[in-house]
């Protein structure tokens, strides 16, 4: 991701899509087994990212929690995510922004910890309630290069799109046992994902046609080279609803946890809806470039010889190239998401 705040400022997509699981975190705050006092109820965010999406649930759950625990009782909220993410931004947006949940109540503290979720983040049995949004798509690591594309769900290559197929099964499993571990009995967590659609898409076809094209532009030019290019790759995948369930198919459960609920929907795209009214192509360009800039750029920028030398001019490079393919013919992305709500065994049933 791109710090400095560029996450924040250009993460409106993720936020309209995370919007519709706010109801299933308000439902498990309402439903989770509350540790007994005076043991802190504990909130993790699992992919906090720079913070600014995660305003709205913490602040939704918060609400929630607090009216069975009354206005003493301590709430910890702790922001995860690798230990290179952008925290000053989420520290600043926690302490400044008038929708922070941390200035309305005195008795929630937040704190972040930069370690990756494929491996345990907190201690054992001590996370209340979970949320994780636009985040476990992000593979732990690239199996391999894709030959001919960026992003794997565009490939034509079946050995790639197998490795990377394995590689997000794998992923899945590592989360669960993880989360698993960290949540307490009767502990819930709520995850959204992107995801394939009930025909097998992915989505975002015209963004990463644009991500794409605006590679190739580049070694056209010769600004990167072809070996720099075959290199660059967007290690997300979009697991379809049998993706999600496949761990728990059989018995039911998988590493203590049950899946409650699960729903592939599609996300609203708010860039194209706001086209519709202004009609101005470049805005609409402008607007998808800068969510690809701040999501995905700076980890193709990774593949690069001279990295740190290059990467800025790099991802201003591919940011202008995308509006260019872009604003030629604009059209809505289609935005498969996956939502769902997995329980811990509580201790009532395990005694």
């Amino acid at each position: 991701m791109e710090g400095h705040g560029a996450y924040n400022r250009s993460s409106r997509v993720q936020a309209t899509g995370s919007s519709p699981a706010v109801p299933l975190l308000e439902k498990a705050a309402r439903e989770v087994e509350l540790p007994l006092p005076p043991e802190t109820v504990v909130i993790a965010d699992y992919g906090s990212s720079e913070g600014r999406n995660s305003l709205g649930p913490m602040a939704a759950a918060i609400r929630v929690l607090r009216d069975r625990l009354g206005p003493d009782r301590a709430v910890s909220v702790v922001h995860t995510d690798l230990p290179g993410n952008d925290f000053t931004a989420l520290f600043q947006i926690l302490a400044s922004d008038p929708d922070s949940y941390s200035r309305a109540d005195p008795t929630v503290f937040p704190c972040a910890v930069g370690r990756s979720f494929y491996e345990q983040i907190l201690p054992s049995s001590s996370v209340t309630l979970g949320w994780s949004s636009w985040a476990v798509q992000w593979l732990s690591r690239i199996p391999g290069v894709i030959p001919d594309q960026v992003q794997i769900a565009y490939s034509q290559d079946a050995a790639a799109r197998a490795a990377f197929c394995q590689q997000a099964a794998d992923d899945w499993r590592c989360f669960l046992v993880h989360r698993a571990a960290e949540l307490s009995p009767g502990g819930r967590l709520v995850v959204l994902s992107m995801a394939l659609d009930h025909h097998g898409d992915f989505g975002y076809r015209p963004a990463v046609a644009a991500i794409y094209g605006a590679v190739l532009d580049l070694v056209d030019e010769v600004f990167i080279s072809k070996e720099e290019a075959r290199r660059m790759v967007i290690p997300t995948v979009g697991r379809s609803r049998q993706d999600f369930m496949a761990p728990f198919v059989g018995s039911g459960s998988f590493a203590g946890l049950t899946l409650e609920e699960i729903d592939v929907f599609y996300g609203e795209d708010r860039i194209w809806t706001e086209f519709r009214s202004h009609g101005d192509a470049r805005k609409y360009a402008a607007r998808w470039a800068a969510f690809s800039r701040a999501s995905v750029c700076p980890t193709l920028a990774a593949s690069l010889d001279d990295h740190e030398g290059r990467a800025a001019e790099f991802i201003d490079r591919m940011e202008a190239r995308m509006i260019g393919r872009l604003k030629v013919a604009p059209e809505p992305m289609l935005i498969p998401l996956a939502k769902m709500v997995l329980v811990k065994g509580s201790s009532q049933s395990s005694a």
